[in-house]
């Protein structure tokens, strides 16, 4: 058994992946922001935690963790003109500067673990140029240089990876996904036919987090149904 921090795990894949991970026998340390969530399961549990705060206690954690996952996004889509330099720094604040604070607070304790890992998430639109997507890419992209930064600088002690899916149905893209028309046409844009699901990215954050994946390291994983690189 390994001990695990997933930082967002109240919904969507934060949720799903902790599930899996103590389906898996691990045991598994959540944080929830404004989605409080108790578990039933004795390998999960959960605490509140704000990662915009300025000083973030782990002190609850054990001596040691396998992994570290960092969930917390957001998908806001609007034309460039509308968006404010304040909105932009809103999502670096909580999706960049909140893992590397979470990171910088943890990383001792990875360090103590063989094959620890750090799981890091960003999207389609930073490879892909989409248009209403500068506020999610902007972040993301920073996302994307740390994961290839922090990969070689702790390399070989503590793996780093980062997951860029495509529009995936969790709650966080419920306004996207709201009916069975806008489904469709977001399916229709993948040239697999489909959006994505929290199973699809679970099983690779799963693969990337295991042993199995250990001389896998700085590398950005495209689970996008295929629109990164295909045209068909």
């Amino acid at each position: 058994m390994a001990n695990y921090l997933i930082i967002g795990a109240s919904s969507g894949i934060g949720r799903a992946l902790a599930l899996k991970m103590a389906e898996n026998g691990h045991r598994v340390y959540g944080t929830y922001n404004t989605h409080e969530i108790q578990s039933d399961n004795p390998l999960i549990s959960y605490t509140h935690l704000n990662v915009l705060d300025d000083n973030l206690s782990f002190d609850y954690l054990p001596d040691t963790l396998a992994g570290v996952i960092y969930c917390p996004g957001t998908i806001n889509l609007r034309p460039f003109e509308r968006i404010k330099p304040v909105d932009f720094a809103h999502d670096y604040n909580l999706q960049v500067v909140g893992a590397i604070k979470t990171i910088q607070s943890v990383v001792s304790r990875l360090k103590n673990t063989d094959n620890a890992a750090i799981l890091l998430f960003s999207t389609l639109a930073v490879q892909t140029g989409l248009p209403f997507h500068t506020q999610v890419s902007a972040s993301k992209g920073a996302i994307e240089g740390l994961t290839k930064a922090l990969a070689a600088e702790y390399a070989p002690k503590i793996r780093v990876n980062c997951i860029a899916p495509s529009l995936t149905d969790t709650p966080l893209a419920a306004s996207l996904l709201n009916t069975d028309q806008k489904k469709e046409a977001n399916a229709l844009r993948h040239p697999l036919k489909r959006i994505g699901t929290t199973d699809d990215i679970v099983h690779l954050a799963d693969f990337l987090l295991s042993t199995n994946a250990s001389w896998i390291s700085g590398q950005i994983m495209h689970a996008d149904g295929g629109m990164s690189t295909l045209r068909v």
